[in-house]
């Protein structure tokens, strides 16, 4: 079977069809590339912050009070139970959108 011979502006027109389509491709892969890596952040920070503000708290209750156990453990704890569940509850909404 001959192929048949196209037109220069067909040619140029299947070219640019495939560019496009190329190019669409990879902004759709791109786009969830980096919509990971932001997700990525966000749990981070969610988990950090509350773990770091719960140890300062810790810190200041065990230099104001002494007890038999340790605020600022207890508190680490509490902050990275908080925070987990924090990033939990957003990534659960955000894939449900």
């Amino acid at each position: 079977m001959d192929k048949k011979k196209l037109s220069p502006e067909e040619e140029l027109l299947q070219e640019i069809k495939k560019q496009s389509k190329s190019k669409i491709k990879s902004e759709k892969e791109g786009s969830e590339i980096m919509f990971g890596i932001g997700l990525f952040g966000i749990v981070g920070w969610s988990i950090a912050i509350p773990t770091l503000l719960g140890i300062a708290l810790g810190i200041y209750l065990d230099k104001k009070y002494s007890q038999k156990f340790s605020w600022t453990i207890t508190l680490l704890f509490v902050g990275v139970i908080m925070g987990s569940f924090n990033a939990w509850r957003w990534i659960k909404e955000k894939s449900e959108e």
